[in-house]
Parts: C-alpha cells; structure tokens; sequence
C-alpha cells in the first residue's frame, strides 16, 4: 500500500481559495486512482473528488464541478484539490485516498485502500 499525507488545509472566509496537497511514498504512485473525500461534524465520510492514473480523465461530486479541480504530478508523487469560490458547505476534514484499480466513474470509501490522516477546511461565512 501506498502512505499518503495531506497538507494545505485551513480556516478562509466564503468565496476564498485554498490547495491541498497528498505527498504519496511509494515508487508505483503512477499506477494509483487517486480521490479526495470529505467529513463534515457528524456526517459520513462522502467522494469529492478522484483521477485516474495519467491525470486525463477525473470526475467530482456535482456540488464542487465548477469550483475544484483535481490534478497530479506523478514526478512528484503529489495530487492536489484546488478548491475556489468555497462555501460554509464545504466545511470539513477533507482526506487523500489511494487505490490501485482501473478508473471508474463512480467512487465511494469502500473503494479505496489507503489513507490520508485528513487536513481541517474550515470556510466561515
């Protein structure tokens, strides 16, 4: 398995930006979907957002299409979830999942083997 560790989280006011990042080890980080989950105070952990393995195809939850955007950089073992335009909404641990399967396009956290510790996104109104 893959060791994954987010960073970038933080406290915005609504409309801002922020970037988070998951620094992967492992040297097959290139054969890995990759996707970005959320968990808000009480609520179940939901899919934000996933990649497959080159970066060409990715799909996200329809509440943040428009607004985030997945990307990776396998030279440097990275993905990122750019979020804009943030809402109170978005509010919560947003954690870095791996999983070395072929892409689809529909994802839940039962899909996934490896994670993240999480990083707080905090977006006040």
């Amino acid at each position: 398995q893959v060791q994954l560790v987010e960073s970038g989280g933080g406290l915005v006011q609504a409309g801002g930006s922020l970037r988070l990042s998951c620094a992967a080890s492992g040297r097959t980080f290139s054969r890995y979907v990759m996707g970005w989950f959320r968990q808000a105070p009480g609520k179940e952990r939901k899919f934000v957002a996933a990649i497959s393995w080159t970066g060409s195809t990715t799909n996200y939850e329809d509440s943040v299409k428009g607004r985030f955007t997945i990307s990776r950089d396998n030279a440097k073992n990275t993905v990122y979830l750019q979020m804009n335009s943030l809402k109170p909404e978005d509010t919560g641990v947003y954690y870095c999942a791996a999983v070395e399967i072929p892409f689809a396009m529909r994802w839940g956290p039962s899909d996934f083997s490896s994670w993240g510790q999480g990083t707080q996104v905090t977006v006040s109104s």
